[in-house]
């Protein structure tokens, strides 16, 4: 198993990466953003992608996307074929976008919005830390990517504030600080939102 940042020779996978990212949300339930292959085929040739593979087998993918004039960078749809789940591809795909991100816009903060406890843990023990929604990008393009989401409405009703969603942010600049995950704390704030928001 290799992962590498992209280049234009893995534009085959463009079709099968668009597939599984359609599966995932679907299985997930939350949104994952539907892209295009033609999208998916411009951020495997810049260079702002890493793929996963088993010989020539694609096993999983992720993508950079900046806002706020590249002072913010963002990884999306993060996917592992199902054929490659639950061996701890995702973490090591992660982990590697993180590292290309840091490498390529060494000045962004790097931010993600997710209601998994398990990406919430790997963000943790990359240096990611909770943070309001305040604190991350106010670029309205990167907001309309949760139209996809069943929880679009609480997002919008809660004027971009807060969801059930989590937002977890990197900061370069900010000093180093104790990276340990208290998964207990984030679970049961998981929870709290859950019964604030999806009471009927």
């Amino acid at each position: 198993m290799k992962i590498v940042t992209t280049n234009s020779s893995h534009n085959k996978y463009a079709e099968v990466i668009c597939d599984t990212i359609a599966e995932s949300a679907k299985v997930r339930g939350t949104g994952i953003a539907k892209r295009s292959p033609e999208y998916i085929v411009k951020k495997i040739e810049s260079g702002n992608a890493v793929i996963a593979l088993d010989g020539d087998k694609f096993a999983g993918f992720c993508y950079i996307e900046t806002w706020s004039n590249k002072t913010y960078v963002v990884h999306s749809g993060l996917i592992v074929h199902p054929d490659f789940r639950n061996l701890g591809l995702a973490k090591k795909i992660k982990k590697k976008v993180f590292e290309h991100s840091k490498k390529m816009y060494p000045d962004a903060k790097i931010f993600g919005i997710t209601t998994g406890l398990a990406v919430m843990k790997i963000n943790a023990e990359l240096g990611y830390k909770p943070v309001t929604f305040s604190e991350l990008t106010d670029d309205d393009a990167f907001w309309n990517g949760c139209k996809a989401c069943r929880n679009y409405d609480i997002l919008m009703r809660n004027d971009r504030k807060m969801c059930l969603c989590t937002g977890m942010l990197h900061d370069p600049k900010a000093e180093k600080e104790d990276k340990t995950f208290n998964k207990k704390v984030l679970s049961r704030l998981k929870k709290i939102k859950q019964a604030l928001f999806l009471k009927k």
